[in-house]
């Protein structure tokens, strides 16, 4: 049987996008795990046999104005239909990790729990993913400075708050994330205050 894996990472990211790994393997590969009971340089070193060994391997991208704009639902849904249609080899079955199948209209799709732990093929899809994404925010760092995305890839850390203070809000956060959401809205009321105080109305 020809199993698709697909894992998602930055689910519960404050900014930068959600991305979907899918993948064929074509024989086992030692060492696959979830890829966050993993180092980073053990990630890099499987993700660089995954693509060396597997027999297809999709990523599909959700932006955060995407996410902002379809929720988180309909933005997982997106990148797991973006990532199917980059492979090209026939499948019997889709293994989607979690408890919600978000392709419950494909009789091929079903979903379960800890799957990124128990089945390679989501494993691996776990890891290319997070390689990927990771890989990204490194590089986003390097245009939106002082937010540290390269340390913490757009999650909610202690540091990532000091910079969201400090910086503001910059393109890749997600405006509909409660943290995000609320920050804006300080900033706002802070700006009306001050029209107020100061006379310009």
């Amino acid at each position: 049987m020809t199993i698709i894996g697909i894992d998602e990472v930055g689910r519960g990211s404050w900014a930068g996008p959600l991305v979907v790994g899918a993948v064929i393997l074509s024989r086992p590969i030692d060492g696959l795990k979830d890829s966050k009971l993993l180092s980073a340089k053990q990630r890099q070193r499987l993700n660089g046999l995954i693509y060396a060994e597997a027999q297809a391997i999709g990523l599909g991208w959700v932006s955060a104005a995407e996410i902002d704009r379809l929720g988180l639902t309909r933005s997982i849904r997106l990148a797991i239909k973006r990532a199917l249609k980059q492979i090209k080899i026939k499948y019997n079955q889709i293994i989607i990790d979690g408890n919600i199948n978000y392709l419950s209209d494909n009789p091929l799709a079903k979903a379960i729990i800890k799957a990124d732990v128990n089945i390679a093929a989501v494993s691996a899809a776990s890891i290319v993913a997070k390689v990927a994404r990771d890989s990204y925010m490194s590089k986003a760092a390097e245009i939106y400075k002082g937010y540290g995305f390269e340390t913490h890839v757009g999650y909610g850390t202690a540091s990532h708050l000091i910079a969201l203070n400090q910086l503001g809000v910059c393109l890749l956060h997600r405006r509909s994330y409660k943290p995000i959401r609320l920050l804006i809205e300080n900033a706002t009321r802070s700006k009306e205050s001050n029209k107020i105080t100061s006379g310009n109305f």
